[in-house]
This record gives structure tokens, sequence and C-alpha cells, in this order.
């Protein structure tokens, strides 16, 4: 399951986010009536739900989760960790009856995709973090993560591993390269070209190839988007939209360019050295995988502990090595670059885990889609899209 999940239609299956978004004043959830009396002190355990295959194993024993294993044997907090998030629509439809209702959901800790966090931060289902509790955190924190739109400051979420939306292609059958967005317009790329199908993971990068600030683009950016790929449809350029599964179209040859994330083309070029991620001229979106401490959760210390420990930077090295995808603690680059596996110190070179200087400055988290906006742009885009 990809960890960037499609969203399928307006609301996806959470009718109660819909809802939300158009303004039920039923769904939020006011500041006073979010946490409970934490029993981290007494109880030394607490529930985290993430993705699949988003954390580090043993590689002789799958079961095993080293840097897990590390955190319990160190603090003495024994962790209940759970993999039951595969689309970020259908977890919140699980999970938003007890939270719109001030119950516990029975997490301590979860790992949602920052467009989906702005959603729950609105509604006030997900508490601050105390920070006096999170000295790693606050050191070191990707600076271009800190402060995005939805939660200024992070006060909510911290980032559990980010990536790029950006452009792969296959070099060699291409036989040029790919530099801007626009380049993928080209007349020798016709109906060789994919784009994502979800809404929050695709329109970012487009605004930028027509030199949009996505961190403040605004309702007139959008429509020029959808505009131009209606035409783009229409003339036959774009073979499909996708979900994860456009690597396929890519590995095969069916597609020579395609919208990508940076994460995945990382584990196609082990294979096939031809493809490349280019993060193109006009820029490309940083997007996160955040962790969130869910209202009512019993054990909000521990959580912000386990939190904390994965911001270590030799612990963030380790589980960097293991994900492949953008590290938001660029401390952990030195620590990988040490290290005596050849293989593993090779990493600390990869721009797509450790973004350099020049990368960096073309790299932007957007500003998300608004409860207000989400109808109207849903919409339109799905009809484009064909959802």
């Amino acid at each position: 399951m990809s960890r960037r999940s499609l969203l399928r239609a307006l609301g996806g299956t959470a009718g109660l986010g819909a809802l939300a978004g158009c303004g039920v004043p039923a769904a939020y959830v006011q500041p006073g009536d979010r946490a409970v009396t934490d029993e981290s002190a007494a109880d030394k355990k607490l529930t985290w739900a993430n993705w699949p295959l988003y954390i580090d194993t043993d590689d002789d024993n799958p079961n095993r989760r080293p840097t897990l294993e590390g955190f319990e044997k160190r603090t003495g907090i024994s962790v209940d960790y759970v993999e039951e998030i595969n689309d970020n629509d259908e977890f919140f439809g699980k999970i938003s009856p007890s939270l719109m209702n001030h119950q516990s959901t029975g997490r301590d800790l979860i790992v949602i995709s920052d467009w989906m966090c702005a959603r729950y931060v609105r509604l006030g289902w997900v508490q601050e973090m105390d920070r006096a509790r999170q000295p790693n955190v606050a050191r070191y924190l990707d600076p271009l993560l800190r402060s995005p739109a939805f939660d200024k400051g992070r006060r909510c979420t911290v980032p559990y591993q980010s990536g790029i939306t950006g452009i792969a292609y296959n070099h060699r059958k291409l036989g040029r390269e790919i530099r801007n967005v626009r380049d993928l317009w080209a007349k020798d790329l016709k109906g060789r070209v994919t784009l994502l199908s979800g809404l929050d993971e695709s329109f970012a990068l487009l605004m930028q190839g027509n030199g949009v600030d996505i961190t403040r683009w605004r309702a007139d950016d959008f429509h020029e988007v959808c505009d131009q790929i209606e035409r783009e449809v229409h003339r036959g350029q774009i073979r499909r939209f996708t979900g994860n599964d456009y690597t396929k179209d890519l590995v095969s040859g069916d597609v020579l360019a395609c919208q990508a994330y940076s994460g995945d083309v990382i584990q196609l070029q082990a294979d096939n050295p031809d493809i490349r991620f280019v993060v193109p001229e006009e820029g490309a979106e940083l997007w996160s995988d955040s962790l969130m401490i869910p209202n009512r959760a019993r054990h909000k210390a521990n959580a912000e502990r386990l939190i904390d420990y994965y911001y270590d930077p030799e612990v963030a090295a380790r589980l960097a090595a293991w994900v492949n995808y953008v590290c938001p603690v660029p401390a952990a680059r030195e620590i990988l670059a040490d290290a005596k596996d050849e293989a593993t110190a090779a990493l600390a070179a990869n721009t797509l885990i450790f973004p350099d200087a020049g990368m960096r400055k073309r790299l932007a988290v957007a500003r998300d889609i608004t409860s207000t906006e989400r109808t109207e742009y849903a919409q339109r885009w799905n009809k484009i899209v064909g959802l």
C-alpha cells in the first residue's frame, strides 16, 4: 500500500470528514475537551498506529524492529505497534466517530499524511505536544518542515518521514533529460505520461510548473492547472492517472515520464539505473507523514518521549537507512556517512534522502486545501481524473 494514498472522492470513505469540512459545529472539539488524565508515569506503555513497512526490521527476523526495541530497552516503555493504516481517508473514517464524540480512539500515537493532518488539527482532534519533553525535536527538526500552514510551529504534529513529489523518467528510453514540468507536454511523450490521481498528491507540483509559490497559492492558480490538464487529456498527452501503480508503467516502459515520489524511485533505481528522479527547476513539493497524539490518549507523555527518541540523530539514521525516504533529521546524514558498511555510508550522499543545498532551495511545503475549498476543488479535479 502506498503511504501517499489516493483521494478517490470527496471525503473518501470518511463521510464525517466531509461533514466536518462543511463546518458542522458538532465535529469540532474545544481545547479543554481534548485531554484526559495522563497515565504514563504509572502505566509504562503506549499504542502506536502506523503504515505497513514503515519502520526498520531485522534482516533475519522481520518481526523484530530494532529501533523500536531500542526505545523499549532505553525507557522501559512497551509499545504496541499496529500496522493498521492503509489509507488516510479509510483510517479517518475508522477513528472519527470516537474523536467527534469525545471518546478515546485506543491509540496514543498515529502517523498521517500532512494534508490529512490538517483536517485533524482544524477539527481539534489532536493535542498540542509538550516540547519540554522533546529536546531532540526542538534541536534537530529540519527547518524546511518546521512551520507548515496548517500547524504553525508544529505544535500538534511532528514529521515522521518526508518525501518529494517530482518527476521520474527513463533516461535511456527517452534519450534526453527532463528538467521542467513543462517537459511532460513535449510531443515525444504523447501518450507516455502519467499523473497522480489524488488531488492532494498532484496539484502542488503542477502549480510549481506554472511558477506558482505553493506556500501561498490561490484559487486562480488551481483552476489554471485544471484548465491545463484538461487540454493535455483531450489531446492524448496523458496516458492515465494513477495511484502508486505508476511504478509498474515506468518499469515496463509503457510510460516514459510521470509524477513520482522520491522514495519509490530509490527502490526502482536499485534494479534499473536508467530511471531518474528530477526536482524540476521551478521546484517540487516537500511533504511529510507526521506523528500526532489524538485526543484522550491515555499515555501522552510516553508518546511524546517516543517521538523525541526518533529525533535522536543515531536513531533517525538507522530508520532512514531502512525506509529510504527524506529524513526529517538532517544531522543523521553525518551518522550514515561514518558507517562502516559502504552501502549504508553511500546513503548519506543520496540527495533523495538528504537533499543538498541546491535541491533544498527548490523544495517547498504546499499550503493545504482548506475545508471551505475542498468541495469545489475535489469535484473539479475528480471530474478530470475520472473518479
